[in-house]
């Protein structure tokens, strides 16, 4: 089966979760608590910075801000499946209705922050300040300040407190943590290459032990079993009685030979024999292990086989060698030990795993002992089963060896089907990895998981962000509203006819009894249907020396003014002061 690689795995994970692009903690909470967390911490941002802005700024339509307001925080969760739309849509609302301010701020946050390709990262912000922008200068004159100017005004501010700041902080916080991945991915890398060096550099040089135990002792024991076969020929004719123990000494070292070269080939690269017994397309197959059987038959043991699944042809190399090591070590120890027992051997395959049994019964005659001067044969060391359980237990198997109560003896070996080369290496190098081990290597230890204390200071900070963008949102609406003319800004209407006496006095008009007293015997006659006049001093302006242009407001019994007369009048010119003696 294909497997996955780590780093890929690791690339693919959400880097807009909580805890950051490293994956959750196995401590923390599941992913519905936290993002219930987050819609809650919004929604109530969203209502406090909504508290404040219809008290500072006084927007008109407070429902229509509320409704936006709670539409946005219904929207917020929709960014983990579709962000890139959330965000104009959010954009839009908020040129509607300010009050969706901070959602549209975290949900750009977001964002930028999960955003990994740089033309997205460029052209998302752009849009949805574009569209916040339009969207409010177009509502101006309906919804918002009152005309186009003002709205995009507004619209600016909200582009850049709501989108802007938001998501500049979260590309650079999605960029610190993609960054933070691809080191952790390096150190993984770098580590594993390092225990495969190591690993390699003990394989060569067991190669290089074994090249040199074969060079040297392989060379003498060459030359001992030359120089027996010689004594052999020489004894033949000169002593015959001591011709056996020439040809002894050929056949052990002859033994001897290829008990080294079988020792070399485990010394050899793990997977890989190196003497005798190389592996070959048809080693541990059902052909294979007939052919042993056979062999064993034809040396005088009564043994039959038994297969049942599969031939083991697609198999890996490591199991096919093992049913062979397994099946010829059982069935040599059958020729050492119990020449005369009956033996079985069954070999099962089957999806899982593979199986192999050798058993054998009670030998017919007791085995007799070891002669003193050693020319009969020598009791086993053991080492061959021993060596059996190893190969097995690399390849994630079970062994079993041991004697049956009819007095006979079974070996049973299972290893796992799929078993192959690199489950070998992990075991044979205490838990060094492979370039193929399906699961991460652990680089806490290189580079440490998150300290409390820095998470808690990158909660702060996010804290003191949120408070200042809030912030920086209402004071900017604000002063944008504050600054929008009114209905009563400007300057005042001219009095003119028509208009009642409260706006009259309104622009200014008031009466003085100055200029009532010197208007007084110099006036002409008030209009019909006039019931009083009021005479400003506004209206007073001297038109030549000694002359006094008054003017006089003229109001019916409505209150409205009917009439405006201006008129001149004597005045008296007073010395200046200097002039005065």
């Amino acid at each position: 089966m294909p497997r996955t690689s780590p780093f890929l795995r690791s690339t693919r994970q959400d880097p807009d979760r909580p805890d950051g692009p490293d994956g959750p903690d196995a401590t923390g909470p599941g992913p519905w608590a936290a993002e219930a967390a987050a819609v809650a911490v919004v929604a109530l941002v969203t209502l406090v910075t909504l508290a404040a802005m219809l008290r500072i700024a006084r927007p008109p339509h407070p429902e229509f801000q509320a409704a936006a307001a709670a539409a946005a925080v219904l929207l917020f969760p929709l960014r983990r499946i579709r962000h890139a739309p959330v965000l104009l849509v959010l954009a839009a609302l908020a040129g509607l209705a300010p009050g969706a301010g901070p959602v549209l701020a975290a949900t750009a946050y977001a964002a930028a922050r999960r955003t990994a390709p740089g033309r997205r990262r460029a052209w998302l912000p752009v849009a949805a300040s574009a569209v916040v922008t339009v969207v409010a200068t177009v509502a101006g004159p309906r919804v918002g300040p009152g005309s186009l100017l003002y709205g995009a005004a507004l619209g600016l501010v909200l582009a850049v407190t709501a989108v802007v700041v938001p998501g500049l902080v979260g590309t650079v916080q999605g960029q610190q943590g993609r960054l933070v991945r691809a080191l952790r991915e390096r150190g993984d890398a770098s580590e594993r290459a390092r225990l495969l060096a190591d690993s390699e550099a003990r394989i060569h040089e067991r190669s290089r032990i074994a090249a040199e135990m074969h060079d040297l002792v392989g060379h003498r024991l060459s030359l001992v079993s030359l120089h027996a076969g010689g004594l052999e020929l020489a004894l033949e004719r000169a002593a015959p009685e001591l011709r056996d123990e020439a040809v002894l000494v050929r056949r052990t070292t002859g033994d001897a030979m290829r008990e080294l070269r079988r020792a070399l080939g485990v010394l050899g690269p793990l997977g890989r024999d190196t003497g005798v017994d190389v592996l070959t397309d048809a080693t541990g197959t059902r052909a294979d292990i007939e052919a042993l059987v056979e062999d064993s038959r034809a040396g005088g043991i009564d043994v039959r086989s038994q297969w049942h699944g599969p031939d083991l042809l697609d198999r890996p190399a490591p199991v096919r060698r093992t049913v062979h090591r397994v099946v010829r070590e059982a069935l040599t120890n059958v020729h050492r030990y119990a020449a005369t027992a009956h033996t079985t051997v069954a070999v099962t395959h089957d999806d899982t795993a593979v199986s192999v049994t050798v058993r054998n019964g009670a030998p017919a005659t007791p085995r007799a002992a070891a002669p003193a001067d050693g020319s009969g044969p020598t009791p086993g060391t053991g080492r061959g089963l021993t060596g059996l359980r190893e190969r097995t237990e690399l390849l994630g198997g079970v062994f079993a060896a041991g004697a049956l109560p009819s007095g006979g003896f079974q070996v049973h070996a299972t290893v796992p089907a799929e078993a192959d080369e690199a489950v070998a290496v992990r075991a044979a190098g205490a838990g060094t990895p492979d370039a193929t081990d399906p699961q991460p290597l652990d680089v806490s230890r290189h580079i440490g998981p998150v300290a409390p204390a820095h998470r808690s200071a990158q909660w702060l900070m996010a804290a003191c962000g949120t408070v200042a963008v809030c912030v920086s949102m209402v004071i900017g609406v604000g002063f944008v509203y504050a600054t929008e003319p009114s209905s009563g800004s400007g300057p005042q209407p001219l009095p003119h006819v028509g208009m009642t006496y409260e706006q009259v006095a309104g622009s200014g008009v008031l009466d003085n009894a100055a200029v009532r007293a010197a208007a007084t015997g110099h006036e002409p006659p008030r209009p019909a249907g006039a019931i009083g006049c009021v005479y400003p001093f506004n209206g007073a302006t001297e038109h030549r020396p000694g002359v006094l242009t008054v003017a006089r407001y003229c109001f019916d019994g409505s209150s409205r003014l009917i009439a405006i007369d201006r008129f001149p009048v004597p005045s008296v010119q007073d010395a200046t002061p200097w002039e005065s003696p």
